[in-house]
């Protein structure tokens, strides 16, 4: 379940805030009363942006958006979390302001995703950069790969070294996106010349010890729900138990590969420790998704007992045990 709001910028930036004050300095950035009523629904994250109280219901991790303008950021958020169609997002207006969604579909999967607008200028007065990220866990910075992305890559450069200082735990992903409408080789050069790019530049700066992880990503295949799958999984403090848990079962079931599926959004959770095969990631979700419409016939009821129950979360393990026993 996903639910979105728009949150308007409006406060100066300030010294950093004991967690008792933070949320009195946060209701600046709500310039009408509508958006002060969204900000009193929302929970703030702790100051080290991690998953530590989150399972309990006190803290929801926080994940931002941010590129420059026409990057993809919202269609990624659009197809993974609302099922929009590829085709539909074309006709998205572009980010204003910044975007919270809400995403709760399941006890692990249970976050808010900030879209930033492209515009924004961190050296704006009026925007509190010292606050947004102080609470973030991880910080997924948007690439078109299919143009110049010389100033994209200037901007990486200033927002990593601006949240790294406020927020040194922040994990930085970086989403090559639109590649679809490139050749392999072209995909590979462009992944090798932004990561050279983007570390030479944090080099130069001295800051080395920032480690930036790359993902090649289209709305067009499953390529952007296996990038998000991977930034979600370092965000799950329980990680290394569920992949110890799925390798002892498949070595007691003779299933070729495990997943831990979110149905909701075809995130998995966890896998066990043999790689992951992309084909055989595609057509579980595919397997998913056709579970999902023929649970639709027969009601919501029962797609509501569906998404509530511990088989969704197995489909994937089962598609692939059936898989190799047709080999």
């Amino acid at each position: 379940m996903a639910t979105g709001e728009e949150i308007g910028m409006g406060c100066g930036r300030s010294a950093p805030l004991s967690r008792q004050d933070e949320g009195d300095a946060a209701l600046g950035y709500y310039d009408n009363e509508d958006d002060l009523e969204a900000f009193s629904n929302t929970e703030l994250c702790s100051e080290d942006g991690g998953f530590s109280d989150y399972l309990n219901g006190e803290v929801k991790p926080r994940i931002l958006l941010m590129g420059l303008r026409r990057s993809g950021k919202s269609s990624i958020q659009k197809v993974v979390f609302h099922k929009m169609s590829p085709n539909e997002t074309l006709f998205l207006e572009s980010t204003n302001k910044i975007c919270r969604e809400e995403v709760s579909s399941s006890s692990f999967v249970s976050f808010q995703i900030w879209d930033f607008p492209g515009q924004i200028d961190f050296f704006d007065p009026t925007f509190d950069y010292e606050m947004i990220f102080r609470g973030t866990g991880a910080l997924i910075f948007v690439i078109d790969s299919q143009d110049d992305y010389v100033e994209a890559l200037s901007r990486l450069h200033l927002t990593v070294t601006r949240a790294y200082k406020v927020n040194p735990d922040i994990n930085f992903e970086v989403f090559i996106h639109k590649v679809d409408g490139l050749s392999d080789d072209h995909k590979i050069e462009k992944q090798r010349d932004i990561h050279k790019r983007a570390n030479d530049d944090l080099a130069d700066a001295g800051l080395e010890q920032i480690h930036l992880s790359f993902y090649l990503t289209s709305i067009y295949d499953h390529s952007i729900f296996e990038a998000f799958s991977k930034v979600v999984q370092k965000l799950i403090p329980q990680l290394p138990t569920l992949e110890n848990l799925l390798n002892i079962f498949i070595s007691n079931s003779g299933i070729e590969k495990a997943f831990l599926f979110d149905v909701v959004s075809k995130i998995y959770i966890a896998t066990d420790s043999s790689p992951v095969d992309m084909q055989t990631y595609e057509l579980c979700c595919d397997m998913i998704d056709v579970v999902i419409d023929i649970s639709c016939i027969y009601g919501m009821e029962v797609v509501h007992d569906y998404y509530n129950t511990d088989v969704s979360v197995w489909f994937g393990v089962i598609y692939a045990s059936n898989r190799k026993k047709r080999q």
